[in-house]
Parts: structure tokens; C-alpha cells; sequence
């Protein structure tokens, strides 16, 4: 029995030395993709000639909240209202949402601090792939050109960057998977698996003791004589 459950330990356990090297020598802030985002402009925005904050809610009926901000070099209004979220020109009030595949693709690029161009983009509406785990649709995709293949996913509704992407990280994602043993979701770390082999390894470890013991314990047969 003991030797059994050691075996499927084991192999397990294979996964979980593997997984934890690999999340222990690639830097946590490296997985995040941080330096793939430029950083924000702290400029401050000028207020003459804006439309005025009481005017959003006859642009969006059920207006909740307004963040203004700049975007592709021009102030913009975040809104959400009743009717979800969506993005406003600051200046016109005109209704920007939701983007276009140009519009996605102009705004990927702007928050991308490398040198690489896009290269693919999509617009997923459907079967969401696994790196976006729970993330709502429909979101732009877009993909840029060098190592490990960065990918950005933008709300075609705020223009917001919802998540971004790339090998390390995808590859963090697949031993992280095997590290606690979740295969559908990966993100469930108290599920029926991972209880299931740990209670296997407290029974290992209480069978490897009582093994011990009785080797100590037992007792030796008489050597025959020569």
C-alpha cells in the first residue's frame, strides 16, 4: 500500500518541483507583462472646451459614474451607465464606442512600450480562449511582433487594456494548472484533485512511519550456522 500511493505521489510531485522551479526562477513581474505597459500620462488635461460632466447623462441615460482621461492624445469620457460601459469624446461628445478594428489596434499600439508593431488582431466575441479566463466579451485581441509573442486584449467599449499576454506567461499558466491540479478552470486551489492527493501523501507519510517503526521493531532471524 505504501509503495503504490508513493508511486502516484510521485508523479505528482514530479509536476509540482517542475512547476514551482520554473514559477520560482521566472520573476512574478516578469509573468505580470508590466514592463510590455507604457505608463500613464501624467499630463494634466485642460478643461476649456470640454462638454460639460451634467451633459453626459443625456449622451448615456442612466449614467452611474464618468472618469475623464486622454487616449490616443485626446481627452475622453469613461462612462457607465445603465446600459453598460462606453467611451466619449471629451471635446465633441461624440459617441467613440465601440471601436473599430483600426480604432483597437491604434490603441494597443499606444499602450504598448516596446518597438514592436501589431501583427494580428481579432475581435472574440465567443469561446474565449483559456489565457482570458473569466474576462467578459466581446474583447479586441491583438498580437505584436517579437519575443514571446505579447498579446493585449482591449474593451472595445472603454478602450482599457483588460489583460495582457505572452509566452512566459502562458507557459506560468500551464505548470501553474498542474501545480494545483486544476485542469478546467486553474484557478481553483481547494478542489477535489488537490484534497484528494494531499489526504494520499498524509496516508503515505503515516504507512512510511509505521514501516519504520516495524523495522526497528521486528525481530531477526537466527543466522544458520556455516
Amino acid at each position: 500500500l505504501h509503495k503504490w500511493i508513493a508511486l502516484v505521489i510521485a508523479v505528482q510531485a514530479v509536476f509540482w518541483t517542475v512547476g514551482g522551479l520554473y514559477m520560482s526562477a521566472v520573476h512574478i513581474d516578469i509573468i505580470h507583462g508590466d514592463r510590455l505597459v507604457r505608463a500613464p500620462s501624467t499630463a494634466p488635461i485642460a478643461l476649456t472646451g470640454l462638454v460639460e460632466p451634467g451633459h453626459l447623462a443625456h449622451l448615456a441615460p442612466g449614467l452611474k459614474s464618468a472618469r475623464l482621461e486622454t487616449q490616443l492624445g485626446r481627452p475622453v469620457y469613461v462612462v457607465e451607465a445603465e446600459g453598460g460601459k462606453s467611451l466619449f469624446d471629451a471635446k465633441t461628445g461624440a459617441r467613440l464606442s465601440p471601436l473599430d478594428e483600426a480604432g483597437a489596434r491604434a490603441r494597443a499600439q499606444a499602450l504598448f512600450a516596446e518597438t514592436g508593431k501589431v501583427i494580428r488582431s481579432e475581435l472574440i466575441t465567443r469561446t474565449p480562449p483559456i489565457e482570458l479566463q473569466s474576462r467578459p466579451l466581446p474583447l479586441w485581441r491583438g498580437e505584436f511582433e517579437g519575443a514571446w509573442r505579447p498579446t493585449f486584449y482591449i474593451s472595445p467599449f472603454t478602450g482599457e487594456l483588460v489583460a495582457r499576454r505572452h509566452d512566459l506567461w502562458r507557459a506560468y499558466d500551464f505548470v501553474w494548472m498542474f501545480h494545483i491540479m486544476d485542469y478546467e478552470s486553474r484557478s481553483d486551489v481547494n478542489n477535489v484533485l488537490i484534497r484528494a492527493a494531499t489526504w494520499m501523501a498524509f496516508a503515505g507519510s503515516l504507512t512510511g512511519a509505521w514501516l519504520l517503526l516495524y523495522s526497528f521493531r521486528r525481530r531477526r532471524r537466527p543466522r544458520k550456522a556455516a
